[in-house]
């Protein structure tokens, strides 16, 4: 079997296949800002709480409140918490959901975990099938602790080759996603085998996160190799060079020398795609003396307080500081266009952030590339998309 086969099997107790649905139990169900969806929508229903110590939720994507219906909601999402004894709530202070999820030990092999937010595919980075849902879908889990799902196809994913210098997890994803195509892996679960099996946590947080741009319904590392594959995919990565992903989708990818020299205005670092200490290490090692070019606004957002605390610690915020960059709370900020460095008309942004849509940073007339922390650095010395590889 499949490793998503395998865990719904478990989940379901009934033998799971490909194209079957099943009611499995859920083993965590995550929300964030939007709990105050899932809370209206849970009022509605009228049953009681049935997992309240299965539920995880953490503020991240407009923190501190950047309106005052954010600071409602934060406020609703507050009482609730309370009132029902939720005891997995993580206020604004933590981080991005899906780094303290996996840093607060939430998400592990096996795993069924559930939540609204797309990218919740992360936690596959240690085995887990997890899936974003809706906040209705939610509500249901919250009331019942079960979930109908179909178990999806899986596509065997194997990367061979050495990784070339400059190169890193977020460029293997990108090429990965530009060759399969934005509906490449529609409802499907992904397991990868190769090189990324031994690459860091961090790597495979990457790679689990952005398998849902070409709309992975779950992305897995840890399986055996041996299930029923609908495809068996291999990328050689030898002669890669540093990926970016164009305006406006994010299966727009091209090799650096393509786009090399675009001018830009804002370059962010971090997100819950490329926010992890190894991210900010690379940028660190690039911009260590350097000033960030005139003009440029940078911004670098840690995933989490403990990796903040840490960055401070190693003296990596002090590199970004005296480069010229801007140090930012740990939280969603900007890559969803809330707030926190939204772009103007016709702005171009270089970030390590995992979309790039019309409007998805700011003005629908703005531009957003997507590439690696290493590259997300060297352009922001230029001022302009710089391959990374003369700064390594």
């Amino acid at each position: 079997m499949t490793l998503a086969e395998k865990i719904l099997s478990e989940k379901s107790g009934v033998k799971a296949e490909a194209g079957d649905i099943v009611e499995a139990s859920v083993d965590k169900a995550m929300s964030h800002d939007n709990a105050a969806l899932v809370i209206k929508k849970f009022e509605e229903i009228g049953m009681p709480l049935k997992i309240p110590d299965k539920i995880v939720i953490i503020l991240d994507h407009r923190v501190p409140a950047n309106t005052i219906k954010t600071a409602e909601n934060h406020k609703k999402i507050r009482e609730f918490v309370k009132k029902h004894g939720i005891k997995n709530f993580y206020d604004i202070n933590y981080g991005i959901c899906h780094q303290v999820m996996i840093e607060e030990g939430h998400a592990s092999k096996g795993m069924l975990i559930v939540g609204t937010d797309s990218h919740t595919t992360s936690y596959g980075a240690l085995g887990a099938f997890s899936t974003g849902i809706g906040a209705t879908e939610m509500a249901a889990v919250w009331a019942t602790g079960k979930i109908w799902l179909k178990v999806p196809e899986t596509f065997k994913i194997t990367v061979t080759g050495n990784l070339p210098k400059g190169v890193f997890a977020k460029d293997i994803i990108l090429h990965i996603i530009g060759e399969l195509g934005a509906d490449g892996a529609n409802y499907k679960a992904c397991e990868y085998y190769g090189i990324v099996e031994n690459m860091a946590l961090a790597d495979k947080i990457t790679i689990a996160n952005m398998s849902m741009e070409m709309g992975a319904k779950a992305a897995l590392f840890g399986g055996d190799g041996e299930g029923v594959y609908e495809k068996e995919l291999e990328f050689e990565v030898s002669d890669l060079s540093p990926q970016v992903a164009c305006p406006h989708t994010v299966d727009n990818v091209k090799n650096i020398e393509d786009v090399e020299g675009k001018e830009i205005n804002q370059a962010v670092l971090g997100s819950c795609t490329n926010g992890r200490i190894e991210d900010l290490r690379i940028a660190a090692q690039i911009l260590k003396g350097k000033k960030i070019a005139d003009g440029i606004r940078f911004l670098i957002f840690p995933a989490s307080m403990k990796i903040y605390k840490q960055a401070l610690e190693e003296g990596l915020i002090d590199i970004f500081i005296q480069a010229g960059g801007v140090i930012m709370n740990p939280g969603c900020g900007p890559c969803l266009g809330a707030h926190e460095g939204i772009l103007a008309s016709n702005e171009v942004a270089i970030a390590s952030t995992n979309r790039n849509f019309k409007g998805r940073m700011g003005s629908k007339e703005a531009e957003v590339y997507l590439a690696s922390p290493a590259t997300v650095a060297a352009s922001a010395i230029e001022g302009k998309i710089t391959d990374p590889r003369k700064y390594l």
